[in-house]
């Protein structure tokens, strides 16, 4: 029973981490613009470190895509001719259209 669980919420990770990886959009940490290949990589680390805690697709947004752990301050994502808006919002959008998609 637990293994589709863990395969969809793998899936899902993986799908969010080809979307950061895909995206046009400047990711912003601690003050400091990042594109998106720095993302997708500080958000696999992250990602490796958490992995103990991380039991849905929403955790790892929460723990590895979220906010800074060392300053606390949440991540924001700046695409052109957009507002810039927190990384947990953007992923949490993506993450709704493709569960929508996979139904």
């Amino acid at each position: 029973m637990f293994l589709p669980v863990f395969a969809a919420t793998e899936d899902e990770i993986n799908h969010l981490l080809n979307f950061v990886a895909s995206t046009d959009c400047q990711y912003e940490r601690n003050g400091i613009m990042h594109d998106n290949q720095e993302a997708v990589e500080h958000i696999k680390k992250k990602y490796a470190y958490f992995s103990d805690d991380i039991q849905s697709t929403e955790d790892f947004i929460k723990y590895s895509a979220t906010k800074s752990s060392w300053s606390g301050k949440d991540y924001k994502i700046h695409c052109a001719n957009k507002v810039p808006m927190q990384s947990r919002e953007w992923l949490l959008i993506e993450l709704q259209t493709y569960r929508a998609s996979q139904q």
